[in-house]
């Protein structure tokens, strides 16, 4: 695989999470499966594109917004109890491992992300779901 980080952490994402999202319910497979599946994968997609190419700008902030979708995904499939809490801290390490490399990307290459996002602040913890009975 690829030497460097960010495409080696986008791999083992992939390699985790589409066959966790197979084990969803039927009635949830389709529509949140496919989509949480199709985030990470557009991700990936651009990221290699933006490797390729010399004007990076709007593939890295393309890719920050699937990323800033498969957050959601997770973050819902975990309310819906589709992800066990010990997957969802998990995945939410890995997302948030790939998120640093890339706005350390976006940076240096001159595209910053929105500045209303603050780093370390993506996922929700699990104890605030719990602390609200699991009201969003």
């Amino acid at each position: 695989m690829n030497e460097i980080p960010i495409f080696a952490k986008t791999y083992d994402l992939l390699l985790w999470l589409v066959p966790a999202t197979l084990k969803y319910p039927r009635e949830h497979r389709f529509a949140l499966a496919l989509r949480t599946q199709q985030a990470a994968f557009e991700f990936n997609e651009l990221i290699v594109l933006a490797r390729k190419t010399r004007d990076k700008r709007d593939l890295l902030l393309r890719a920050d917004a699937h990323l800033e979708q498969l957050r959601l995904y997770l973050r819902l499939a975990h309310d819906l109890k589709l992800l066990t809490l010990r997957q969802y801290e998990h995945v939410s390490r890995e997302v948030s491992a790939i998120g640093a490399l890339l706005g350390d990307w976006m940076k240096r290459s001159g595209a910053q992300p929105p500045a209303e996002r603050s780093r370390g602040a993506q996922f929700r913890s699990p104890a605030d779901t719990d602390s609200r009975n699991g009201e969003v």
